[in-house]
């Protein structure tokens, strides 16, 4: 009786080494439907492990999972290679495009601005949007102006009637670092000259 239940033991053993190799041998060959570039799959949920240089992507329909192997992660996901699978992560924020880890996004959907890895619609207080890029940019706050300078013309502060005059105002280093969107740093206005020169000289404007 020991001998019979052995001998069914080995044979059932057998056949399912039998399925499993077949099994490998059409996911291999891309025979079952989602299997293309699966070193593993199931029919009821594609792949379960990716050649080397691709991809697991997984994604979700209901209750049921799964997956497929691409060259490259779709939008709203990106690549983590490891030791002994590549996956595709789903960016955390829905507005995200793409993105450099779960939480820092690097380009965001239509309708979203991009501010420090992350997705508005709004771009917060101190940033301006920036429709070529749909990014956020900071905006600096410049410094007070600097009293008018002394009215000259071609470096000279005599010998014409009229002039100019200029003033400016700092901007702070770590707005300049960052290469913030900064008002303007300096003006000048048109100013009335001291007409005559010392020793004598005297031009008219």
């Amino acid at each position: 009786m020991q001998w019979i239940i052995f001998m069914l033991l080995l044979f059932i053993s057998s056949m399912e080494m039998l399925m499993q190799n077949r099994w490998k041998k059409q996911a291999s060959a891309g025979l079952l439907e989602n299997c293309t570039g699966c070193v593993l799959c199931s029919e009821d949920n594609g792949c379960i492990t990716c050649h080397h240089r691709l991809f697991l992507l997984i994604w979700r329909d209901g209750i049921r999972q799964y997956g497929m192997c691409v060259h490259t992660c779709p939008p709203g996901y990106f690549g983590v290679r490891g030791l002994e699978v590549n996956r595709c992560i789903k960016c955390r924020s829905p507005s995200c495009e793409s993105c450099f880890s779960r939480d820092f996004c690097m380009k965001c959907k239509d309708k979203f601005y991009l501010y420090k890895g992350q997705c508005f619609r709004q771009c917060p207080p101190s940033t301006a949007a920036q429709p070529g890029t749909r990014e956020c940019q900071e905006i600096c706050e410049p410094g007070p102006w600097s009293e008018w300078s002394t009215c000259t013309h071609e470096s000279r502060t005599c010998g014409c009637k009229w002039g100019v005059e200029t003033r400016v105002r700092e901007v702070p280093e770590a707005a300049r670092e960052e290469g913030a969107a900064c008002p303007a740093r300096q003006e000048t206005r048109r100013c009335r000259m001291k007409k005559h020169c010392p020793g004598g000289e005297h031009r008219v404007g």
